[in-house]
């Protein structure tokens, strides 16, 4: 058996973010631990941020995070790479730079040796990329192959961006498109076009640096990466840990327009359904059409960054963002919390 025969996504029966637990369910499993103190600690697990953020002085912070998942992809070295662009945007969606990587893999004790070789040239590669480095890492056996990278990046403690400060009258910025999860859940049912699991696979191993590098040049209050939980999932949080409520245009969000076919027919991830029962509860979801609601839900493995701007920096930063990411899209804006849902439909 050579690389070329193994069908990864067959070895697992869920994939990418897909994977991930539900944000309902994360957050009662969390429930009770004691959350210890520390001045220095910015950013800690209790805040349902991206990653954690820890001051080492008055000029440095540093920000950590880690993950995996199971194969997004068949070919290995495809697989590596979207998982380390996966990984590396908790990073950038902090504000910060990536520096160390540490490989997280598990991989069958049948796999060849080439493939397994293949994922970890991925990985290498996309971060690279980012202009990290890898300096080591840890595997294991497991029947399921798993792989992504713990993180360390820097960023200063002043210029630290979490998903908990958006304001009212912020403008929302979106940077990729959506409907990511209902691609790869066709894919792994041999049911997506060539042309549409080429878009899938571009845009997942695409890295979100372009599009920290334009926001950290203007007036962003809070930002956030789109993955597992989809955009209302990681919207709600957005909302609730600022304690705003936000409007979002669905006419203006870029919906991968085969997603949009398949979410009609009904092809849709078990993991919009997760993310669905734990951020409906808060969304109103006016006239839109249950197609476009699904995929709002729809898990996004590597996705874009959600951006929440100063109004006055908002053409400044959609100007930047134009041509150096995927689909700089405005979708909405932000206001003031005035009880009861917090994410409006229009």
């Amino acid at each position: 058996m050579s690389e070329r025969d193994v069908k990864l996504t067959k070895l697992a029966s869920c994939a990418g973010c897909g994977a991930k637990v539900g944000a309902g369910v994360l957050a009662q499993l969390l429930e009770g631990l004691p959350v210890h103190r520390d001045p220095d600690l910015l950013v800690g697990f209790d805040k349902s941020d991206d990653a954690s953020v820890y001051r080492i002085s008055r000029e440095l912070a540093l920000v950590q995070t880690v993950d995996f998942f199971p194969p997004i992809a068949d070919d290995p070295y495809l697989f590596g790479q979207i998982a380390a662009a996966n990984a590396l945007s908790d990073i950038y969606a902090m504000g910060g730079e990536p520096k160390l990587c540490l490989n997280i893999m598990a991989v069958p004790e049948s796999m060849p040796r080439e493939a397994v070789h293949q994922l970890l040239r991925g990985g290498y590669d996309k971060v690279y990329e980012a202009g990290a480095l890898i300096t080591g890492g840890h595997s294991i056996l497991d029947d399921t192959p798993k792989y992504g990278l713990a993180v360390t990046g820097f960023v200063h403690p002043d210029r630290l961006l979490t998903n908990s400060g958006a304001r009212p009258g912020d403008v929302l910025l979106l940077t990729k498109p959506l409907g990511i999860g209902v691609l790869t859940t066709a894919e792994k049912a041999d049911m997506l076009s060539p042309a549409g699991a080429e878009l899938a696979h571009r845009l997942m191993a695409t890295l979100n640096k372009a599009a920290r590098d334009a926001m950290v040049r203007y007036r962003v209050h809070a930002c956030t990466d789109v993955t597992g939980f989809g955009l209302l999932g990681h919207a709600c949080e957005m909302a609730q840990g600022s304690d705003v409520e936000l409007d979002l245009r669905t006419e203006d969000i870029d919906f991968i327009a085969e997603a949009g076919a398949l979410a009609r027919m009904g092809l849709l991830p078990a993991g919009m359904y997760r993310n669905r029962t734990f951020a409906e509860p808060w969304v109103d979801p006016g006239d839109v059409p249950v197609w476009v609601q699904d995929l709002l839900y729809d898990p996004q493995t590597s996705g874009g960054l959600l951006i929440a701007v100063d109004p006055a920096d908002t053409d400044a930063l959609q100007a930047a963002l134009d041509g150096t990411v995927p689909s700089a899209q405005r979708i909405g804006t932000v206001g003031a919390y005035r009880g009861g849902r917090r994410i409006f439909l229009h």
